[in-house]
């Protein structure tokens, strides 16, 4: 039996016109919500949430939403859970301790993997969707000193699992302009380790804080949410994914004036992408940035967000 959300996401929303489910996590009521893309039908699926929720991904088909629980940051008990599409069956998939503090949370169904940054501990990791064979992709620093470095510090992740290829932010201090986007294969180099890898690229760097990312593969567009300091940050950006070393133009901003951007998730089907801040602001926009809409005000603090497209259609 279909469950309420997967029958809202099949239906048709009046305004935008594009049928689908926009998932959002609010930090501090520690609760997961949910909405159709013109802000209408808000529903809260879970709360009480009191460990940090912040990534946020969702398996329409297989009917649930995992989430990333960032913990206390001076302590390594993060944790990843999962609950049905009607807030039932809570279950833990990644138990505490076994990821430091982790982020954003990519969902590889067609490969039964997630993916998520850990902030504190300076790593890009993945696993089964049932938690099982945890492992360390990216490890950019190990000893204390290096946990002290924000330069360290993976926040965003995207996968482009066609071509075997991993994103990811590296945020640096609050507003100090040191934030930086690299890419890999996701498979570690033969002979190699996470943290001593050949095939890591920086692609972006002095970026104001950049924090989650999202792919327009057809398009061979990188997009990223950006909390550093305006006028440069505070905004939702842009840039191609494979301009060359020496040919890279800076990256187009698309939107500024958010309070805190965090979350970001693209429709590219509908040709539109939604994001969110942490003054409590769900916002709508065209991939180009134009015809921003403000869905949703005064919703907490927002961090992840997630868009579920009908199924049926990517």
């Amino acid at each position: 039996m279909r469950t309420e959300f997967e029958r809202s996401a099949r239906t048709a929303v009046g305004g935008i016109g594009i049928a689908g489910r926009l998932f959002f996590l609010d930090l501090s009521g520690g609760r997961i919500a949910s909405v159709n893309p013109d802000g209408t039908d808000l529903k809260v699926i879970v709360e009480g949430l009191r460990t940090l929720p912040d990534g946020l991904a969702v398996d329409l088909g297989a009917g649930h939403i995992y989430w990333t629980n960032m913990g206390h940051p001076d302590a390594n008990d993060g944790s990843i859970q999962r609950v049905d599409l009607d807030g039932r069956n809570f279950t833990t998939i990644i138990p505490e301790g076994a990821t430091f503090t982790p982020k954003q949370l990519k969902l590889d169904q067609n490969n039964g993997k997630l993916y998520w940054s850990d902030r504190e501990g300076m790593r890009i990791m993945r696993a089964n969707l049932d938690g099982s064979q945890i492992e360390t992709l990216v490890q950019t620093g190990a000893r204390d000193a290096d946990r002290r470095d924000e330069r360290n510090w993976c926040v965003g992740i995207a996968v482009d699992a066609d071509r075997g290829q991993i994103y990811w932010t590296q945020k640096g201090p609050p507003k100090a302009g040191h934030g930086r986007i690299f890419r890999a294969s996701i498979e570690i180099p033969s002979g190699q380790s996470a943290a001593h890898r050949s095939d890591i690229e920086l692609l972006f760097d002095n970026l104001p804080e950049p924090i989650d990312l999202d792919l327009d593969l057809a398009n061979r567009m990188i997009y990223w949410s950006d909390r550093g300091e305006p006028p440069r940050g505070d905004s939702i950006n842009r840039a191609p994914m494979d301009a060359l070393p020496g040919n890279r133009r800076d990256p187009e901003i698309l939107l500024t004036g958010l309070a805190e951007g965090i979350g970001l998730c693209l429709d590219l089907a509908g040709g539109r992408m939604f994001f969110t801040d942490l003054g409590g602001t769900v916002y709508g926009a065209k991939l180009d940035g134009s015809e921003k809409r403000t869905l949703l005000i005064m919703q907490g603090n927002l961090t992840g967000t997630a868009y579920a497209a009908p199924l049926g259609r990517n």
